[in-house]
């Protein structure tokens, strides 16, 4: 068999593994309950590891083994930046989010944002938010379709429009299948691939470049030419912009939905306890890994690399065996799917539930039917506004995470919001992400990533007071 069959052979076998895990998924959705949260049963594993996929994306295998491949060592900022933000959730969002889930009856993260206040502003709020979570995965959608399709193109020679397409029904057909059962059963199984991924293809790399000594020497060499080593830049304070910004990552976690819904999801405070040992191990190992990997990638020679996002597909086709190599693909998939399937099925609740909160009724057909409108934008936005991965994740993740972030952790320390304060905070913090994306880009793009979740912060501490306890 040549490269394409096993690749083609490898993706089938992995589709029906999906088809499996979903049609399992399936049988245990009986009610929205489970539709929406799989009735709350979530055990430590799958809660685990498909939060941390879900997070991740194909930003994650693409996108940060680019970033280190291009910027050298001063990528290295991006591993405290994303294991920070899995420390605040793990350790703070997720055991206070559950509580307060349970109690309020919650199935969304709007809901949880929304209890308490007048019906006139519960809908407004909530309604602000279908639209900022709709818009938000419209441009993160499209990054992992583009993720998608170019690991066909790389590993299958074919066109990329088409490929983006390929991984449009991919993700379509998959996610119409199953609610959350499905998606948290699929996105465990992606999270082991990812995990696999980044130690095996790291490992490799790191001995075909000579050890760590050699990859450290290019690193300094690199650097010595090109301004601080930690930074890249000649002025400290433009460096210190650059580390501000890529810090502001880490302020994202906390306000993503298709993320925090695994904490509300979970069956028991012991559950929670063994999935955040599992989840921080995780982080470490797929963001240290795509580090290394990219640094070792710069001591290697791949030849002319027209897009950076590319090193890892690169590298796994070049080097290592074509039956592990299609493997490495399969793993970028898993990567694209499993965030894909999540962001749709929660912008299906925004319209179909989110949307008539207050005392609406439930409709998983509609749900449906925004996945599959959402979908095709996505694909549009794929294939006609070409943009970096890298790019297109870190706008939607921080216009959603900007919105969202700062209302939910002030209602996690235990502050009632005044009904104008939560919209205000909400519209701000998305707003504010899409004006300053215009702007040219500094250092560290600080301005995007910092300023827009001060702003809605600053409103939702204004507005805020001590809640009043039974």
């Amino acid at each position: 068999m040549d490269r394409t069959e096993i690749v083609l052979a490898t993706l089938v076998a992995y589709g029906a593994a999906l088809l499996a895990l979903g049609i399992w998924a399936a049988r245990r959705t009986r009610s929205t309950d489970d539709f929406y949260l799989a009735g709350r049963k979530l055990g430590p594993g799958l809660a685990a590891l498909s939060a941390s996929a879900s997070s991740s994306s194909a930003w994650t295998l693409l996108g940060v083994s680019g970033a280190a491949y291009l910027w050298g060592f001063k990528a290295v900022w991006l591993f405290p930046a994303t294991v920070g933000g899995f420390l605040i959730n793990w350790l703070w969002v997720a055991p206070r989010l559950k509580r307060i889930a349970q109690e309020n009856g919650a199935l969304t993260l709007t809901e949880v944002l929304i209890a308490g206040h007048p019906e006139i502003w519960a809908r407004r709020i909530a309604r602000s938010a279908a639209v900022i979570i709709l818009v938000s995965f419209m441009f993160y959608v499209s990054a992992q379709l583009q993720g998608a399709g170019l690991a066909f193109s790389t590993s299958l020679d074919i066109d990329a429009g088409t490929a983006v397409a390929v991984g449009a029904l991919t993700v379509l057909v998959y996610t119409l299948l199953g609610g959350f059962w499905a998606a948290s059963a699929t996105d465990a199984l992606q999270g082991l691939f990812m995990g696999a991924t980044a130690i095996f293809l790291p490992a490799f790399a790191l001995y075909l470049a000579g050890g760590w000594f050699p990859v450290w020497a290019s690193l300094t060499e690199a650097a010595a030419g090109g301004g601080l080593l930690l930074t890249g830049e000649e002025s400290l304070l433009i460096g210190t912009f650059f580390v501000l910004g890529t810090l502001g990552i880490g302020l994202g976690y906390p306000g993503q939905p298709h993320v925090v819904n695994r904490f509300m999801a979970l069956e028991s405070d012991r559950a929670l306890a063994r999935a955040r040992t599992m989840a921080l191990v995780w982080a470490v190992v797929v963001y240290g890994g795509m580090l290394l990997l990219g640094w070792s990638a710069r001591l290697l020679a791949l030849g002319p690399v027209p897009d950076s996002e590319q090193i890892l597909l690169d590298f796994a086709l070049e080097f290592l065996p074509t039956a592990i190599g299609a493997v490495a693909v399969t793993a970028v998939l898993s990567a694209v799917v499993s965030t894909a399937d999540s962001q749709l099925l929660v912008a299906g609740s925004a319209v179909s539930h989110d949307w008539n909160l207050p005392g609406s009724g439930r409709s998983i057909a509609a749900s449906r039917i925004a996945v599959g409108v959402l979908t095709l934008f996505a694909l549009v936005l794929a294939l006609g506004v070409p943009e970096s991965i890298f790019s297109r994740v870190l706008f939607a993740w921080h216009a959603i995470g900007s919105a969202f972030g700062p209302p939910l952790l002030i209602l996690l320390l235990g502050r009632r919001l005044n009904s104008l304060a939560a919209f205000l905070a909400i519209n701000t913090g998305f707003l504010a992400t899409v004006i300053l994306h215009w702007f040219p880009d500094g250092p560290g793009d600080v301005l995007e990533r910092g300023l827009p979740f001060v702003l809605s912060l600053a409103i939702v501490v204004a507005g805020s007071r001590p809640a009043r306890r039974a």
